[in-house]
């Protein structure tokens, strides 16, 4: 009652300020008002029916050192200009290319990376009707247009991505929950395609399409019910994430077109997702308002984040702010350079380094080493949310070091009603062994933790421990970012998939008679203890709910923002970590540059002479 009435008096006006700066431990981020990308009148658009804002970049290798490339949709418009960053202002009255659609509006995009270069670049534009596009914003040219008469599918690109390593294979998902395979090289036929079975399981199968010549789509992925909204490859292309309306996280291992693993939300769908650096834990977020964590090699939810008001519509792991820091200098055996390398870092090249040593923890022959992951999140409510993933979250079971930054979890903002904290003991052990599995279920604890005593591993909590299901050689592991799926590779196996006749094939049993929507665990040899655990009925809450499909809120840690700022006017479409700055865009078609800290320089103090408030005007 007393912060309604301090609301109602004007207590509530600096929460709804739009920040243009905010505070980390690694130093100050400021909104760069200059560097701001939008149409080129800035006059806001009228979002109202319009899909969502989206940005791509690539960088063409520009001999001038500005290769950098911005691509973005706004309504039935698409631009496609040299993005400056923190170094220049942004010049509107240039640009590259600029589309204007009739009947349809752009609805995602993505770059080919291994193609870029400064004299032509492919972009594949996926539409609101269902046809995607392949164009070449420099050449100003228009190659392809897939699924043109509409006869793959009628609905809604929710996302289109070109697939890891390869030059010529693309990956569409629509809002039917269909998600198709395509061969640029190939044409997509005048009559309907026809499809034969290649492997189902609970709530997905695969479908090769049924032809006397090769054509598109290569095969069709049907998962789950109602619309697929993303999708994500691993950092080593293998594996495939997809969040879909009915709430679920769904992980296929996309060579062998298996189930690896799957997470319900705590309610409604899932909208976004993402796959940290080293590719052992996967962030979604969605209409419960919340930010899951969940383990690649556990197959189990870590921990959930709290902050937002509404939905979270963009979830993304920031590959620069990572820190790596052996616990026992004396077992290093590299260089004082390779261990000074270690320590927090923000440059693309250590980045990649990163990735290697984060692989670490499962190494048999390596000590412990501390890490910290940074993810953000955005969403509806216009706010920008800042999260660290620590050790102390991460594997509870672990001593303390001292010189660990630890996340404190539900000192700002209180738990939803009745919330409680209790240990998850991680089975990942340091030196890659297997913990003896005790049978999960619903927790809870007798007393609430106080805030000043928070931390999930906290002296007098209950425990309980889950199945190691680590596989050698599995998603995360060390495989380089970019290493993904050659084209030869991906074209041989759906090949053979082709044809191989079903009896042929190593094909899971499943129940005949089974009911969509079972609760489902990771899919092995090895779990299927596990998913006999889980109930077997339609994932209503009420039945999924405590499950480790979907634990309870006291029965993971729930984290708190390190940052949660209010910093636009409309919802928050879009959140890219780049190495200078992080890029956020919203439904009023601007997108904004975020300097990072020791990175913004003589421009930042321009913005602040011409813009004292850093408003967008």
């Amino acid at each position: 009652m007393l912060i309604s009435k301090m609301a109602a008096e004007g207590g509530g006006k600096e929460m709804n300020e739009i920040k243009t700066q905010f505070t980390t431990r690694e130093g100050v981020y400021k909104l760069l008002t200059l560097s701001e990308y939008s149409r080129p009148n800035r006059v806001p658009f009228n979002s109202q029916g319009s899909n969502p804002v989206k940005v791509s970049f690539v960088n063409v290798n520009d001999q001038s050192g500005n290769g950098d490339r911005i691509c973005f949709n706004v309504g039935r418009e698409l631009y496609f200009y040299i993005y400056k960053g923190v170094r220049k202002a942004a010049d509107l009255s240039k640009p590259i290319d600029k589309r204007i659609y009739k009947g349809t509006q752009p609805t995602c995009h993505d770059f080919n990376h291994l193609t870029a270069t400064a004299e032509s670049v492919s972009l594949l534009v996926g539409f609101s009707a269902g046809q995607v596009q392949l164009i070449d914003p420099i050449k100003k040219e228009t190659s392809k247009l897939f699924n043109e008469e509409r006869l793959i599918d009628k609905s809604r690109v929710t996302c289109v991505k070109w697939v890891p390593g390869s030059e010529s294979l693309f990956l569409v998902s629509h809002a039917s929950g269909n998600v198709y395979l395509y061969n640029v090289e190939h044409t997509c036929g005048t009559t309907a395609p026809h499809y034969q079975v290649l492997k189902q399981g609970e709530n997905y199968s695969v479908h090769t399409c049924k032809s006397k010549s090769t054509r598109n789509p290569l095969l069709k992925w049907t998962v789950g019910e109602g619309a697929l909204n993303e999708f994500a490859f691993s950092p080593d292309g293998k594996f495939l994430a997809c969040v879909s309306q009915d709430g679920f996280l769904r992980v296929f291992n996309f060579d062998a077109v298996e189930l690896h693993g799957t997470m319900k939300s705590y309610f409604g769908g899932l909208l976004c997702v993402c796959w940290s650096p080293d590719g052992k834990y996967i962030v979604a977020g969605g209409e419960d308002d919340l930010v899951t964590v969940w383990s690649f090699l556990d197959c189990r939810v870590i921990a959930r984040g709290h902050g937002h008001k509404s939905w979270v519509s963009v979830v993304a792991f920031d590959h620069y702010t990572t820190s790596v820091e052996e616990s026992d200098p004396m077992e290093f055996s590299g260089s004082d350079e390779d261990f000074q390398d270690q320590m927090i870092h923000f440059g693309r090249d250590r980045a990649n380094s990163t990735q290697s040593r984060l692989s670490k923890r499962n190494s048999t022959d390596s000590r412990p080493v501390s890490v910290t992951y940074r993810f953000g999140s955005v969403g509806q409510d216009t706010q920008l949310c800042l999260w660290d993933l620590t050790e102390d979250i991460l594997f509870p079971h672990l001593p303390l070091s001292r010189t660990r930054t630890h996340t404190n979890v539900m000192n700002a903002t209180s738990p939803p009603a009745g919330a409680t904290i209790i240990t998850n003991t991680s089975s990942n052990s340091t030196n890659g062994n297997n913990s003896d599995a005790n049978t999960p279920g619903t927790n809870s604890l007798s007393t609430t933790l106080p805030r000043s005593n928070s931390l999930p591993h906290s002296a007098g909590t209950t425990t309980t421990t889950a199945n190691n299901t680590n596989k050698a050689g599995s998603g995360g592991g060390g495989g380089g970012i970019g290493s993904g799926i050659m084209d030869s590779a991906i074209a041989t196996g759906v090949s053979k998939f082709a044809t191989l006749s079903l009896h042929d094939r190593k094909e899971r049993h499943h129940e005949k008679d089974h009911k969509r929507n079972h609760s489902m665990g990771h899919i092995s040899s090895k779990s299927s203890d596990k998913l006999n655990l889980l109930t077997k009925t339609k994932t209503d809450p009420a039945k999924t709910l405590g499950t480790l499909l979907c634990p309870r809120m006291e029965d993971v840690p729930l984290l708190e923002p390190l940052i949660c700022k209010k910093i636009a006017h409309e919802r928050l479409t879009v959140l890219i970590f780049l190495e200078d700055c992080l890029v956020t865009a919203c439904q009023e078609g601007f997108i904004c540059t975020w300097g990072r800290p020791g990175k913004v320089g003589l421009l930042s103090s321009q913005n602040q002479a011409s813009s004292p408030s850093g408003t967008v005007v």
